[in-house]
C-alpha cells in the first residue's frame, strides 16, 4: 500500500473535547485514485493534514510511501512576488533537484498543465484557472508518490472546472501518482475517483464507500455518473440529518 491510516484520532483542545477524527482506517493502493466526501466540519481537510504530517495524530498511525506527500490546497497560495516558473523552480529546489534541471523540469511541468510560454508570468497575470495550474504543477514539482488535494476546484467556474478535471485526469492516467482528493461535489468525486468514500459528521468517521466501475474518461453530465451520485447523495444526506 501506498498509503496507510490506521486506528486514527485526532483532538484540538485536549481529550476534554470531541474528537474532530476518531478510529479512521484507510488504506490506497499505489496509483489509486480516491475521493473523500462529507459534510462541511467533518474532518476531510484535518485528515490530509495528518497524512502530509503537517499534523500528528492524537493516536493510531500514518504511513505514506516515501515518508512525504504533496498537498494542493483550494486556493493556488502561490507566491506572488514569483513568476509562474520560480513558483515551481523553489519546490523543485526543496525537493532537492539539482539546480542545472530547473529550467528542463520546470518546462516540462508547465507543458504538462497547458501552460506553455507562460512561466514568465507573475501571478497577478494569470487567471484563477491557469492558478491552480501552476499550483497543480508546483505540487508535481515535489516529487512525491502521493498527491493530496483539497478541494482544489471548488472557487473555479464550471466551465474552468471540467477543463482542469480533464487535466488532472490525464495527468494521473499517465503517471504512477496516488491521489486523494477532498471535495464537497459528489459528481466531481464520481468523475475523477476510482474509489469513494464517505466520511460522518464529527467526529469524522468513514462510514461508507464506493467502488466506481465506469469507464475512462468520463464527463461530469454523464447518465451513470447522475445514477450512482443520486444514491451517494441520498447517503450523504442521512448522514447529515443524522448529525444535525
Amino acid at each position: 500500500m501506498t498509503l496507510a491510516v490506521a486506528g486514527v484520532t485526532k483532538y484540538f483542545g485536549g481529550a476534554v473535547e470531541a474528537p474532530v477524527l476518531q478510529d479512521i482506517d484507510l488504506t490506497v493502493g499505489a496509483g489509486e485514485f480516491v475521493c473523500l466526501l462529507g459534510a462541511s466540519g467533518c474532518g476531510k481537510s484535518t485528515l490530509l493534514s495528518l497524512i502530509a504530517g503537517l499534523e500528528q495524530p492524537s493516536s493510531g498511525s500514518v504511513s505514506v510511501a516515501g515518508g512525504r506527500a504533496a498537498l494542493m490546497f483550494q486556493e493556488p497560495a502561490l507566491f506572488p512576488w514569483l513568476t509562474a516558473a520560480g513558483n515551481i523552480e523553489l519546490a523543485l529546489r526543496l525537493a532537492g533537484v539539482p539546480k542545472a534541471q530547473w529550467r528542463d523540469d520546470t518546462e516540462r511541468l508547465l507543458a504538462r498543465v497547458y501552460l506553455t510560454g507562460q512561466g514568465h508570468k507573475r501571478v497577478h497575470e494569470l487567471s484563477g484557472g491557469m492558478r491552480q495550474r501552476v499550483a497543480l504543477a508546483r505540487a508535481l514539482a515535489q516529487r512525491a508518490d502521493v498527491l493530496l488535494m483539497d478541494e482544489p476546484f471548488a472557487a473555479l467556474d464550471a466551465i474552468t472546472r471540467d477543463v482542469l478535471h480533464e487535466e488532472l485526469a490525464r495527468i494521473w492516467a499517465e503517471s504512477d501518482l496516488t491521489v486523494v482528493f477532498v471535495t464537497h461535489n459528489v459528481r466531481e468525486a464520481i468523475r475523477l475517483g476510482q474509489r469513494v468514500l464517505l466520511m460522518s459528521s464529527r467526529p469524522g468517521r468513514i462510514v461508507a464507500q464506493w467502488p466506481v466501475d465506469l469507464p475512462s474518461p468520463r464527463r461530469i453530465d454523464d447518465p451513470a455518473v447522475a445514477s450512482l451520485a443520486s444514491g451517494i447523495t441520498d447517503r450523504l444526506r442521512e448522514e447529515i440529518s443524522r448529525h444535525a
